[in-house]
């Protein structure tokens, strides 16, 4: 039964054609709550994207270790290839690595078979360096296509969303900002979108992230709520 998740994702796809996540997920939470990383009401999934990042990446882990809570990173291959041992520290330090595609591409604007091959190649990768099979695939930009779906079912692959983002890659984005965007569907239950590099990002933009993590973690744990990877988040 485990490509019943992504055959479920391709209806998702098929029902709503192909979009920004920004534009139908509140549609797809509701259908298909899986694909938007709802899970078990008392956790919260934190997620990264983009890296590994030697300028930003060890920052993360370093607080991530202190506030004692594990994350899920989806990393570029492009990213991993150049920082190997990066990617080994995640999984090392108790976290979950997980596909983002080889370069942060909008699947619109990509010739057909890139995608799936980028997916394949990432996902390779993963395993050749670090050891272990990934389980995850989140698209860039949240972008869904048929032939990424059909490429992360062939790669044992579980198509994942997000259901709470910080906008935390904007020029002007602050731990408040990110804190504040975050806010209103930060619950029990919520995929947590946030990046651990600005490689495709505004510059720097990567510490409003950092700087919102103590007090992200905090408010959970204070409503009672664990916070770690998705692996342990019971997504539907």
């Amino acid at each position: 039964m485990r490509h019943a998740p992504i055959a479920m994702a391709a209806a998702a796809v098929a029902a709503v054609h192909v979009a920004p996540a920004a534009t139908w997920l509140p549609a797809v939470r509701r259908v298909f709550p899986g694909l938007a990383g709802t899970g078990a009401a008392d956790h919260v999934a934190l997620t990264f994207d983009d890296g590994p990042d030697p300028r930003s990446t060890p920052c993360f882990l370093d607080e991530l270790r202190r506030l004692g809570c594990s994350a899920t990173f989806f990393v570029l291959g492009e990213m991993l290839e150049r920082h190997p041992g990066l990617g080994r520290r995640v999984v090392e330090e108790g976290h979950e690595i997980a596909v983002h595609g080889w370069r942060h591409r909008y699947a619109l604007a990509t010739r057909p078979g890139r995608t799936a091959a980028e997916i394949r190649a990432t996902a390779a990768l993963v395993t050749a360096v670090t050891g272990v099979r990934p389980a995850w695939y989140r698209p860039p930009y949240g972008v869904l296509s048929a032939e990424a779906l059909a490429q992360a079912g062939r790669c044992g692959l579980r198509p994942v969303l997000w259901s709470a983002w910080g906008r935390d890659w904007t020029a002007g984005a602050s731990a408040r900002s990110v804190l504040e965007t975050l806010e209103p569907d930060l619950r029990g239950g919520a995929t947590v979108l946030l990046h651990d590099s600005d490689h495709t990002s505004a510059p720097g933009a990567w510490r409003s992230a950092l700087g919102a993590l103590p007090e992200l973690v905090g408010r959970c744990r204070a409503e009672g709520l664990r916070v770690g990877a998705l692996r342990d988040h019971g997504v539907a």
